[in-house]
């Protein structure tokens, strides 16, 4: 909620700015679009507001060309208005753009080809006000109002993350138990809190494009970049862990024989997860990270060996599926990482 507070605030400034510079600056009479493209900038994804911009000046551009050119061989009317939209559309969609390219491509030609009997000069303001939209609402998000990129990393990455690791003791303890409601009650709350990983993802890609062209936020460039390489890992090693919960579902129901060493390696993937938030956002080497992942593959691996039953065995072999991807996220390279799990299960 703070974040998206600071997106409304940021959304508020860039629209008054870009008002303010297209009237009083440039005088264009009617700088609505200006104010409007500003905004649209800033509502944009977390973390595309960059490549929006270059959408959102690119599809006016665009639109206007079409427009200019349909209209001077077929005129204006209802049926040339439905011509001149499709075929701008069409022009996007080889230029293979996204959905806001798309839209102003598409909602300038209709402006086009409706004003131009009335308002024949619309297309260099219509630009101008793209461009200065554009610029304002960038100046905004990257200089004068930029988000402090850890601090709303963090805000998105403690609850997320250790929303991760409660799941992941809380299955274990549901194994120590032979607790088989339990776990099924974990496996529902881990498919509830997918968004939770995913908005950690957007927020991530938010706080990069700060620290990418942001001058007053270079400087957290180092410490940002841990995420940004483990965010995706991370997300792979949850899905894998919800996977690994279901055959821990599955085990108990069956009422499999569970070695003491299972749920300890569940345990430990756990902990994993709290070192990797922690060393992320204190900047270290990630190395408490991977000794506690390939600890846990080990005593998965000793479970193994001992009288384990069907789904107990793919409890095993999703959570070295799951080891892979948190060493993945803590750098290491996939070779490695396979390596290394490999090594650890063989004890």
């Amino acid at each position: 909620m703070r974040t998206y507070l600071i997106v409304g605030f940021q959304a508020g400034v860039a629209a008054a700015l870009a008002w303010l510079v297209a009237r009083e600056v440039l005088g264009n009479p009617e700088p609505t679009f200006a104010p409007a493209a500003a905004v649209g900038v800033i509502a944009a994804s977390l973390g595309t507001r960059a490549r929006r911009t270059l959408e959102l000046v690119g599809g006016v551009v665009l639109g206007i060309a079409v427009g200019d050119l349909l209209i001077s061989l077929f005129g204006t009317g209802p049926w040339q208005v439905g011509v001149i939209v499709f075929l701008a559309i069409t022009a996007a969609i080889v230029v293979r753009g996204s959905g806001a390219l798309l839209a102003q491509t598409g909602g300038t030609a209709v402006l086009v080809a409706t004003l131009t009997p009335t308002a024949p000069d619309l297309e260099l303001p219509r630009t101008i006000n793209a461009l200065i939209g554009g610029i304002v609402g960038l100046f905004v998000v990257l200089v004068l109002l930029p988000i402090n990129p850890l601090r709303t990393v963090r805000r998105a990455a403690d609850p997320a993350l250790d929303l991760f690791a409660r799941h992941m003791t809380a299955s274990a303890q549901a194994l120590t138990d032979a607790d088989c409601e339990r776990a099924k009650e974990v496996l529902e709350q881990m498919r509830d809190a997918e968004p939770q990983l995913e908005q950690l993802a957007e927020v991530v890609a938010a706080a990069d494009e700060v620290v990418r062209f942001s001058p007053v936020r270079w400087r957290r460039r180092r410490a940002l970049g841990a995420y940004r390489n483990g965010v995706m890992h991370t997300e792979r090693a949850f899905r894998n862990c919800r996977g690994l919960v279901r055959r821990i579902v599955t085990t108990l129901h069956d009422e499999e024989p569970v070695p003491a060493g299972l749920p300890a390696a569940v345990e430990h993937l756990g902990e994993a997860v709290r070192l990797l938030h922690r060393e992320f956002l204190a900047a270290q080497e990630p190395v408490q990270t991977r000794e506690r992942v390939l600890h846990a593959v080990r005593e998965a691996g000793a479970a193994c060996r001992q009288d384990l039953g069907f789904s107990g065995t793919i409890v095993v072999s999703q959570l070295r599926t799951a080891a892979s991807d948190l060493l993945r996220a803590t750098g290491v390279s996939r070779d490695e990482a396979r390596r290394l799990v490999r090594q650890a299960a063989a004890g």
